[in-house]
This record gives structure tokens, sequence and C-alpha cells, in this order.
């Protein structure tokens, strides 16, 4: 097993679907996360059909799709069209966000709902063969490995695991100490290189941590997929593309 190298369509969000995956192909990368803010619309199922077949004829699989649904904080009521349209989308794996609020910020009965909803849309999800993964994001409660494998552990649903992601302004180190607490918990990986802040670099800015990063992942039935690359340029895609391989290849 190891890792497929792939592209979040909201990269490149200022795009259609067919130039999305033709720039994903022609930097030769394997699969699409399918975004649900442009792209593929929460409840759009003909769209949802039709980037599924638009995507295959590509070369190119569905890696998931990136829902905006946030459990405990969204209206229970939007899941059902996030739902229709990643069974249409043929998406094994649906990106969820943990509440709207960091961990320190959420009261326990914020949590707790957080954590039903989780459970009710997993179920709901996995009767249609699908997972759920959290976005691994600040103002969240996973805003953090110790704090996501908390909320990973009081879910309690095999089909329920997480992202990575670099943490904003977090060292190199400190960030791949998070990557080894969550193990085998991580279904995917968002790859950019942000230094400070939300500067954005190329991939290589950050050589050590990705290439310690993919290290770790070589062996690993997961998605590698890159996002924010800089200015959100499709012209730079190869490149960081390349780059990523190169960095695998060179683990």
């Amino acid at each position: 097993m190891t890792p497929r190298m792939g592209l979040c369509s909201v990269t490149l969000r200022h795009l259609d679907v067919p130039d999305v995956l033709r720039a994903a192909a022609d930097a030769g990368l394997d699969c699409v996360e399918w975004g649900a803010d442009v792209h593929v619309p929460a409840g759009d199922t003909d769209t949802a059909a039709r980037v599924r077949d638009d995507t295959a004829a590509a070369g190119l699989a569905v890696a998931s799709y990136g829902s905006y649904y946030r459990a405990g904080h969204s209206d229970p009521a939007e899941f059902k069209p996030v739902l229709r349209s990643a069974v249409r989308l043929g998406a094994p794996r649906i990106r969820i966000w943990a509440g709207a609020t960091g961990t320190e910020a959420t009261s326990p009965e914020r949590r707790a709902a957080i954590v039903d909803d989780t459970r009710r849309t997993a179920r709901a999800a996995a009767e249609a063969g699908i997972e759920l993964a959290y976005e691994f994001h600040r103002n969240t409660l996973t805003d953090g490995a110790e704090h996501t494998l908390r909320l990973l552990d009081e879910v309690d649903r095999a089909a329920v695991r997480t992202y990575w992601q670099p943490p904003l302004d977090l060292a190199d180190a400190e960030a791949l100490a998070g990557l080894d607490l969550l193990g085998d918990r991580v279904a995917a990986v968002h790859a950019f290189s942000w230094w400070p802040g939300t500067t954005r670099l190329p991939l290589d800015a950050r050589t050590g941590l990705w290439r310690a990063a993919l290290g770790r992942l070589r062996d690993r039935d997961l998605d590698v997929l890159l996002e924010f690359v800089p200015e959100n340029d499709e012209r730079v895609l190869t490149r960081e593309a390349r780059t990523l391989r190169a960095l695998a290849g060179a683990v």
C-alpha cells in the first residue's frame, strides 16, 4: 500500500470541473477531493453524477467529498443532501468539521452535541458505505492532535477518522509529533507549505517537514492531497505535484 497523490478542488475553485480535471491529469495526480463549495454543491445530485463520470473519464479517482457540514452546529437536516451528493459522486469519504469553536471555547453541552451528531451522521454514511473524517483545523474540536484523538475516542466509531495538515505556525518537530500521535486515525492529508502564518509558499519551502511526513505515511493506504498552492495558480500545480512525488520517493 502506498498513498495516492491528489488535489483538493478548492485549490482551483476559480476553474470549472473540466479545467480542474485537466490540471490534475496534466500534473500526473491520481485523485481529486471535490469540494461542496463550488464544484459539487450539496444536494445537486445531477452535478455529482456528472463529475463522477468526468473524473473517471480523465483517468482519475474521486478521493472524497469535501463538505462544510459542521457536526453539532449545522442544521442536522443539512447532512442529507451532503450524503446524497457523496453517494452520486462515488466518494468513499466525506470530510466534515467538528463544530465551530475551538476546544477551550466549547462548552461540555456543545461538545456532547458534536459527538452525538457525528455518531448520527456516521451511522447514515456507513449505511451507504462511506466513512467520515474531520477536517483538522483551528476553531474546531480538532485544533490539535491531542484534542483530535480525544474527540475520536469519544465518538468511538471505526468509520470516523481525521485529516491531518501542518498546524499554523507550528514547528516541524511538533507538527510531526502530532502526526505520530494520530497514527492510523489519519484518513487523508492536506499538503501545503504555509510560513509564517498563512503565507503560501511552494511545497519545497518546507522540504524537511514533508519528507519526514511522507516517510511516516509511506506504507499507508490514504490520500495526500495538494491544497493551497501559491496564488491558487494552476500553472504551478505540475511543479508542486513533482515536488510531492520527489519527496515521497526520496524517503
